[in-house]
């Protein structure tokens, strides 16, 4: 290998080097993942070069076998993992490795706590697994050459970890990758054959690839004159039966191929044989991905056909509300050539995809109800994305909503966890709907001034508070044969709410109140559609009432801020007959005094919705005013 272009000296983003301060000041608590990532990486690169020479056999240079092998030199302090796959040109090189991401680096960075034994965790999920290399060196030299590039063409890149790296131009005959790690001092247990095969047995058994170290008794001496031998088992996990994997294996296997630090909570693995045969194994993670909500970030599963790796994020085998997914599924059915495009429309892909669902919203339904305390856990996790899933998934929705979590005016508590079995089983003989509220937050739900009537009978509401709630409950119409409504919006059909009064006394109640009605209609009439008489309030002098079928209004406020044209509507404004505010307007003769009254009034309802005021001065002069009036 000689070099035909002098070194080029490149700085690292400033991302990069903030990353790999870190690195090098051990935020790795478990320094052997290193490994684990490289080997993890040389596997990719041997599934690509596998599937790119299904259609360009000769990229495969007259060398099908593909290998991972791990050396070590004791004397020199080194540890090198190479491998036979796909390789990287120069492009490439500068690309993968010279630069990251910046927005998955930067919300890394911003991820992080300060406390070294949590933010370790941190760094499986942000795709940075080369870097690891310098937890344990404090020099990496990776020489590689695209398979089916000239030998001329070979790149050498070099870094210390501190401020930048070199590229150099290299020959080197073989295509692939090979990586040394020059050990720092504290580090060099790793250039030693018992340790690594140690590591290798522990993360990386069940690589696909033989993974290759000297025959033990060999010793350290060079690659061309002596024998290697795999120490791994070099077999699909998946392929083998259920009762044969020990849940140890479960795990490891999952940290390997899905990049995480931290146990699964749970997993179905299956085998299905008849019409279309295939292997699916997947996985509830542990924690909530930091892209989880990132709408460019693609989710998936890996694709396998025939136990050969076609592609990652497979966004099609699952639906968007299940993307916290992660595991792979094994067809026998598709074509090793498969596409993207031949994903788009292809019966066999949605028997699986279809297939998969139904196993994986029965494993949480099944530890719904016989591990409440491990499905609290998944709720606290990926409860939001669920909720998408009655928009996107028709023919489970039942299935989908009964995994679905609130909080309640039962125990007025914020946690979500109650269920809508747990509602209908509480309901009053009479009633007939599931009543909810949606709010920006616990506080505006729990306090809205909706709830009175509610509350004065005993009937319990549901307390919705995500910002996914508003869109997912016009998607979820009933439960069960229960209706779902908002106490917030339309009319209430008061008899069966337990009302005291009956249909003739609280249309007397109304008459007598038209004039004062009719007032306020008048000076708010650019702002409500209609003024009413309010049966739901016993506290409160007014609240603001939607149509049935219209967005909250802090909602409307939220996306219109976004930019998204919303449709303009005007609520109706109820007022509490019997409040003392509203006896203090019915006697207000000054036409002024009255006006301010009226529009306090109105901006206090908004406020207890939720929205913001268009004249918030004006709402803290008119208060302002009222305050001096009593401290008068």
């Amino acid at each position: 290998m000689t070099s035909e272009a002098r070194a080029q000296t490149m700085e690292f983003q400033t991302e990069v080097s903030q990353l790999m301060h870190l690195l090098v000041h051990s935020l790795y608590s478990n320094q052997e993942i290193f490994l684990r990532e490289l080997i993890s990486n040389a596997s990719d690169a041997c599934d690509k070069l596998r599937f790119e020479a299904v259609s360009n056999e000769a990229l495969y240079e007259g060398v099908s076998d593909l290998r991972i092998r791990v050396a070590f030199d004791q004397e020199q302090g080194t540890v090198t993992v190479s491998d036979n796959g796909i390789g990287m040109n120069k492009d490439e090189v500068v690309a993968n490795i010279g630069t990251i991401a910046s927005s998955g680096t930067k919300r890394f960075l911003e991820s992080l706590t300060g406390d070294q034994a949590k933010d370790s965790h941190l760094i499986g999920q942000f795709g940075v697994g080369f870097y690891s290399a310098f937890v344990v060196a404090d020099k990496v030299t990776l020489v590689t050459r695209r398979a089916g590039d000239p030998a001329s063409e070979g790149v050498q890149w070099e870094s210390d970890g501190q401020s930048g790296f070199t590229l150099t131009s290299v020959d080197r005959e073989a295509r692939g990758t090979e990586i040394v790690l020059h050990l720092r001092e504290d580090c060099k247990e790793f250039a030693d054959a018992w340790r690594l095969r140690g590591v290798v047995k522990k993360y990386s058994d069940h690589i696909t690839f033989p993974i290759e170290m000297l025959k033990e008794g060999e010793g350290d001496k060079e690659e061309t004159t002596e024998e290697y031998e795999a120490v791994n088992s070099a077999s699909a996990m998946w392929t083998r039966p259920k009762s044969d994997i020990p849940d140890d294996e479960y795990k490891e296997f999952y940290k390997q191929t899905c990049f995480d630090f931290e146990d699964p909570i749970t997993w179905t693995h299956n085998r299905v044989e008849g019409k279309y045969d295939y292997t699916s194994l997947l996985y509830i993670p542990g924690r909530a991905p930091f892209d989880l909500y990132d709408r460019d970030q693609k989710h998936g599963i890996k694709l396998y056909v025939k136990r050969v790796f076609i592609m990652d994020d497979a966004e099609k085998l699952i639906p968007r509300y299940l993307r916290f997914v992660r595991g792979l599924v094994d067809s026998n059915d598709l074509p090793l050539n498969v596409s993207r495009e031949i994903l788009q429309s292809n019966k066999v892909i949605d028997t699986i995809r279809g297939a998969s669902v139904k196993k994986i919203l029965g494993l949480l339904e099944n530890l719904s109800e016989k591990e409440p305390e491990t499905y609290k856990k998944i709720w606290s996790e990926f409860g939001q994305v669920l909720k998408e899933g009655p928009s996107e998934d028709f023919a489970n929705r039942d299935q989908i909503a009964k995994l679905f979590r609130f909080a309640s005016t039962h125990t007025d508590d914020p946690e979500q966890n109650v269920s809508l079995l747990d509602y209908i089983s509480r309901m009053k003989p009479e009633q007939d709907k599931i009543y909810y509220i949606t709010a920006d937050n616990f506080s505006a739900a729990k306090n809205s001034p909706h709830l009175e009537v509610f509350r004065k009978q005993g009937i319990e509401v549901l307390l919705m508070y995500d910002r996914v709630d508003e869109w997912m409950i016009s998607h979820l119409t009933e439960f069960e044969g229960k209706s779902l409504a908002s106490v917030a919006k339309g009319d209430l059909d008061i008899e069966k709410l337990g009302g005291e009064q009956d249909a003739e006394a609280r249309k007397d109640i109304e008459k007598d109140a038209e004039d004062l009605l009719s007032k306020i209609k008048k000076i708010l009439e650019d702002k409500v559609e209609e003024v009413k008489v309010s049966h739901r309030l016993t506290s409160s002098p007014a609240c603001l009432v939607l149509k049935e079928h219209e967005m909250a209004i802090y909602m409307q406020q939220l996306l219109k801020k976004a930019g998204q044209n919303i449709p303009t509507s005007k609520p109706n404004l109820e007022i509490n007959l019997d409040h003392p505010v509203i006896e203090r307007l019915k006697n207000e003769n000054d036409e002024n005094e009255f006006n301010e009254w009226v529009y306090l009034l109105f901006d206090q309802a908004i406020l207890a919705e939720g929205g913001q005021l268009e004249d918030s001065a004006g709402f803290v002069r008119r208060m302002n005013n009222i305050l001096l009036t009593f401290a008068q």
